[in-house]
């Protein structure tokens, strides 16, 4: 699956454009989820210099992606057009409608382990 993941206030609790701490227990999720062969694709509005300390932060604390604000290449083939909104399967990002579940019930989410939280509140 192609994940794309919010980088301020998803990955780090600091304040744009500050980079804060790591949320709790994104690092082993993220890791966890590339180890189970996702495609992860870090979307920010950062650019330039403010882009350059995130891709610093996220290799000082070795959270893996494959690209950032691109397309992954095997999605466009089924396009006709790369469109500049960047296609997942699954986007996780912290002003998600519900708002941003934990770092270890989206890795539970994603692997199918649990229904989204939502759910069970439009089934109540």
């Amino acid at each position: 699956m192609t994940l794309l993941v919010d980088f301020d206030g998803t990955l780090h609790t600091g304040t744009y454009p500050g980079i804060g701490a790591p949320a709790p227990h994104a690092i082993e999720m993220m890791q966890k989820l590339k180890a189970d062969g996702h495609r992860i694709i870090i979307w920010t509005c950062r650019e330039q210099e403010d882009q350059e300390a995130m891709v610093e932060w996220l290799a000082e604390h070795k959270i893996p992606y494959d690209q950032i604000n691109e397309h992954d290449p095997e999605m466009l083939k089924n396009f006709h057009y790369e469109s500049r909104k960047v296609y997942a399967d699954i986007y996780i990002d912290d002003r998600n409608l519900g708002g941003l579940p934990s770092w270890r019930e989206i890795y539970d989410i994603v692997s199918g382990k649990v229904k989204p939280y939502w759910i069970y509140k439009i089934l109540k």
